[in-house]
């Protein structure tokens, strides 16, 4: 290993390493990767939405920041979250605005009444299409932003190219049967993949340590050769660029 890079390589890693993470916050990736712009916008779509809506449900709010950013919300507004570390900030977000976080750990079994809502959210979360049916209103929609299960795949081929990521079989197809066996109407469907771009190695450790499902088996050391490699592909070509997958669906239940 030249020293230089062998020394850049190790605090790289080690600085990435140290990060603590909640609220599914990656500010402390600015300028070290970047996500290429989608051909939709997901605020936008929910904004025209929200004018005519009473009951709105943010399924998997995170750390409740995107929800708390559409304010004013509907008079009925709540929210779930199943990550146990980003529920204390979600509350801490959504709290002031009278906003309920329901901590879950099953899609299949939400905590609210028959016919709820009007309108159902939901960014890069999971969810169960005959649950969705039940809570909402007859006429409301289900708008939900999805990682595909190619997400960022070039990362796996290039450092362990026998391990798929654990939603690999997850498609926008699959998506839409789902929806509409539970009696959906699929009002738009569309589906990207734009650039992802790690500027460094610790960026690429940093998003491989909080996305979990990327490289189930990640292991600093199991893959310390082949980051080597990657490490030096960055030192000379400036970027390694891998492959965002994203589907958007709006979906409608028949009046």
């Amino acid at each position: 290993m030249d020293a230089t890079q062998s020394h850049s390589f190790s605090q790289l890693i080690d600085e990435a390493l140290k990060q603590d993470f909640s609220g599914w916050d990656f500010s402390w990736l600015a300028g070290r990767w970047q996500e290429m712009p989608l051909p939709w916008d997901y605020r936008q779509l929910i904004v025209q939405r929200l004018p005519t809506v009473a009951a709105l449900l943010d399924l998997g709010t995170g750390g409740g920041e995107f929800l708390s950013s559409l304010a004013p919300l509907p008079p009925l507004t709540c929210a779930t979250e199943a990550y146990p570390p980003n529920i204390p900030v979600a509350r801490a977000h959504l709290a002031p605005l009278g906003i309920e976080v329901a901590a879950i750990d099953d899609d299949r079994q939400l905590p609210y009444d028959d016919q709820t809502f009007d309108l159902i959210i939901n960014r890069h979360e999971s969810f169960w299409s005959t649950e969705l049916r039940r809570i909402l209103r007859r006429g409301g929609r289900f708008i939900t932003q999805q990682v595909g299960g190619a997400n960022c795949v070039q990362l796996n081929e290039f450092l362990c190219d026998e391990i798929k990521p654990r939603y690999a079989a997850w498609t926008m197809d699959k998506a839409m049967y789902w929806l509409e066996q539970a009696g959906f109407d699929i009002v738009s469907a569309r589906e990207a993949f734009p650039d992802c771009v790690f500027y460094d190695l610790g960026a690429v450790v940093f998003y491989l340590k909080i996305i979990e499902w990327q490289i189930p088996d990640f292991e600093l050391e199991r893959y310390r050769d082949r980051l080597w490699a990657m490490h030096q592909l960055i030192q000379t070509e400036g970027a390694f660029v891998a492959k965002n997958h994203r589907f958007i669906i709006e979906a409608s239940l028949p009046a």
